[in-house]
């Protein structure tokens, strides 16, 4: 039985809008700023950790210790 091509129309149309739909929300989630965003929060958060924030602290304060101590030598 033969469909109606009226009704192939919109059956294309619909087709095409939800396709159109999922590309755009696959573009907003595959964005790679949003990607870079994440990141540095994530960073941002380890950063204010207090036990990070004072091992760096501690770290570079050996490092100025080491290069300072060769310098004078």
């Amino acid at each position: 039985m033969a469909r109606d091509p009226d009704a192939i129309e919109r059956d294309i149309e619909q087709a095409r809008e939800a396709l159109a739909t999922t590309l755009d929300q696959l573009s907003v989630k595959a964005n790679p700023q949003r990607f870079v965003e994440a990141g540095k929060a994530s960073v941002q958060e380890r950063l204010n950790d207090p036990r990070v924030r004072y091992a760096l602290i501690g770290v570079g304060a050996l490092v100025a210790v080491v290069v300072v101590r060769k310098l004078f030598r």
